[in-house]
């Protein structure tokens, strides 16, 4: 079977190998005695005694409710009159699920999903609440409901049978594999997870909430994925019906509030954290919150993962995600990021924000605000189409059409807010105001956020900008440009280390945002990574108008540091090098050649042998300071030639007075 890519078409996963359904059957049916517990109380039920073995039936000791875990159906009963059974497979949250060949469709393989008690009145209620809506639901994600039988007094579902193994699965193969716990890559439970949103996001469309979703609900089959068991599936305005979930997964205002699509956000987040860490003690310790993000190294290494991890599971429902849609594209976010890492680049156009806003081969290689993304106009607001029409660049002028704005919406406030910001110190005050009338009429969101660490940098609040952005990185933790923020104002703030993880995850993840190499150079050249800064700027591709500007920064990068550690005169040959095939302006050559001569004839001064390579020649051996003299002379004629008036006569005066003493 050919390979098929998950989670947007960006991670390979190999297809599993068609199997015959009836390996699937238990060889012997029997709920394993510490999986038994009530299913109205949730204490255990049917456990051993000294020598006496567990019942398998009876009554729970703690609140009396009837337990039944034997199956109903063995091999060869006829239920329905149309469904042979072949064995059990399993023992789910409902009841056992069997193994049935369909005798009226073309023998084709079903599954027969019992409720756990026939005594039980709420695990009845559920299944045939299932019955009533699940019938209808069609979808490629989700195993299709064909039919509900009665047979011996109890009632079955009957679905499509999917063959393949669960996420639950997976990971146990991977712990027989390595003798340990083995957590799945987190590209690849990303991926898979991605795979099921859109059944998610499905079912929320037509008022269904899953409930119940845990890595023994995901299937794949073949090169598909498919969500599985819908026992726990309920309507959203459904108050009375009976909630199912697990322990660990099930999100903690359930019991009261009653189910969400938050809550099953919620699930969504726990099933990740399970599959990508050793997460003991999730359904205890940790059983509503997340561990801290040192415990565990993927979580160190892959910060926005975490964070993702963090607001799906945030405490109180409307701190997660609004919706799957929101959550899948962050969800898409994060996986670029960690794909990047390994080296793959795979960046996508955000949805949110614009590109960065720098244009051209810009020459100015310092940390500048006015780069940053800004936030995409909500197409749904009443003013979007008027604001499409203003496309005016000067703040004041902006302003000045905002005022005949026919409905001053949030996003009209928030396009005023822009301006004042970009007018200057002059109108920081005005942006102040602002800020503060646009928060009292429409509270805090990220949108809000980020105009205000947008304001902070401007005046110079490093802190205050640093918090904002904070806050949007947290909101929208699949997205770069709050990270480019991060790295900004933490720069600003004279905290180049805690800036270079920032700069590197958006330069690495979307090499097009070239400000981020810059600002990612800049700071490793602060604290002393030299290599690392030119590695940052070669990370710009040719094909970007700011290459030029990025090799002359490599240039630079290179002969600065020399003077830092003046016995590497290897760096004054990789920069000879670089300058060579730089496409630029004979004037701008000749000013870096000369910076880098200048570099050279200090070494040579202390006594270092510098390579021929500073003067542009191939060859092996060391550069005379004769050469060098005659070249940096050179240089400084030809940036003479473009320059005009007392400059002229400086570069002149230098000329003369690097040139060696000659008989002419």
């Amino acid at each position: 079977m050919s390979r098929r890519r998950f989670g947007g078409g960006l991670v390979d996963v190999t297809p599993l190998e068609p199997r015959d359904p009836s390996t699937a059957v238990m060889a012997v049916a029997e709920v394993p005695e510490d999986k038994r517990y009530c299913a109205k109380c949730g204490n255990p039920v049917g456990r051993s005694r000294g020598e006496r073995p567990g019942r398998t039936s009876g009554f729970c000791p703690s609140c009396g409710e009837a337990f039944d875990m034997t199956p109903k159906l063995t091999k060869g009963d006829l239920v329905g009159g149309q469904y042979e059974v072949v064995g059990a497979l399993a023992h789910g949250g409902l009841g056992w699920i069997h193994l049935a060949i369909d005798k009226n469709v073309s023998d084709r393989w079903v599954v027969l999903k019992g409720i756990l008690n026939s005594g039980d009145e709420d695990a009845l209620a559920a299944a045939v609440a299932e019955r009533r809506f699940l019938a209808e639901v069609e979808h490629p994600g989700i195993v299709k409901i064909y039919n509900f039988v009665e047979h011996g007094g109890a009632g079955y579902i009957v679905m499509e049978y999917v063959g393949g193994d669960s996420l639950k699965d997976i990971l146990k193969q991977r712990r027989a594999r390595a003798g340990a716990t083995d957590p799945l890559p987190v590209d690849q439970a990303i991926a898979y997870v991605l795979e099921v949103m859109p059944a998610f996001g499905y079912l929320h469309d037509r008022g269904l909430i899953f409930c119940d979703f845990k890595p023994d609900n995901v299937i794949q089959t073949g090169d598909q994925v498919k969500l599985i068991d819908l026992g726990g599936v309920v309507h959203i305005d459904d108050h009375d019906a009976a909630l199912y979930g697990t322990l660990g997964y099930q999100a903690p205002e359930m019991a009261v509030a009653g189910p969400s699509v938050q809550s099953d956000l919620f699930t969504i987040g726990r099933t990740l954290a399970v599959l990508t860490t050793d997460f003991r003690g999730y359904q205890s310790t940790y059983k509503d919150k997340l561990p801290p993000r040192e415990d565990f190294e993927v979580y160190q290494q892959h910060e926005s993962f975490y964070r993702l991890l963090l607001r799906a599971t945030q405490p109180d429902p409307a701190d997660r995600f609004v919706d799957a849609a929101e959550m899948t594209e962050q969800l898409l976010g994060v996986l670029r990021e960690v794909l990047a890492v390994a080296g793959e680049p795979r960046p996508a156009p955000s949805r949110l924000f614009t590109a960065e806003l720098r244009l051209g081969d810009s020459a100015q290689d310092e940390p500048q605000w006015r780069y940053l993304p800004t936030p995409l106009v909500d197409l749904s607001d009443p003013a979007a189409a008027f604001l499409a029409s203003v496309t005016v660049v000067d703040p004041r002028q902006v302003l000045t059409l905002l005022g005949k704005a026919p409905e001053h919406t949030i996003e009209v406030q928030l396009r005023a807010l822009r301006a004042y910001i970009d007018i200057g110190a002059d109108a920081h005050g005005h942006a102040s105001k602002l800020l503060n009338t646009i928060v009292a009429a429409h509270g805090q969101d990220w949108r809000i956020a980020w105009y205000d660490g947008l304001l902070g940098v401007a005046v110079g609040d490093y802190g205050q900008a640093r918090d904002r952005f904070d806050a949007v990185y947290s909101a929208l933790p699949g997205e770069l440009a709050p990270k480019l923020a991060l790295g900004l104002s933490l720069e600003l703030a004279g905290r180049h280390g805690e800036a270079v993880p920032y700069y590197d995850v958006v330069s690495r993840t979307d090499p097009a945002y070239t400000t981020a190499a810059a600002g990612l150079a800049r700071c490793r050249l602060e604290i002393g990574d030299r290599d690392g800064a030119v590695e940052a700027y070669n990370r710009v591709p040719g094909t970007s108008a700011a290459y030029r500007s990025s090799q002359v920064g490599a240039v630079r990068a290179l002969v600065r540091a020399e003077a830092q550690r003046p016995a590497d005169v290897d760096a004054l040959a990789a920069a000879a090098s670089l300058i060579d095939r730089l496409e630029i302006e004979a004037a701008q050559v000749a000013a870096l050649r000369a910076e880098l001569l200048q570099r050279a004839l200090s070494a040579i001064g202390t006594g270092l042998a510098v390579p021929q390579a500073v003067l542009g020649n191939p060859g092996k051996g060391t550069a005379p300071e004769r050469d060098v003299r005659f070249a940096l002379e050179g240089a400084y004629r030809e940036m003479a030639r473009a320059a005009t008036g007392s400059e002229k006569v400086r570069l002149v005066d230098l000329a003369n007075s690097v040139r060696p003493r000659t008989r002419t």
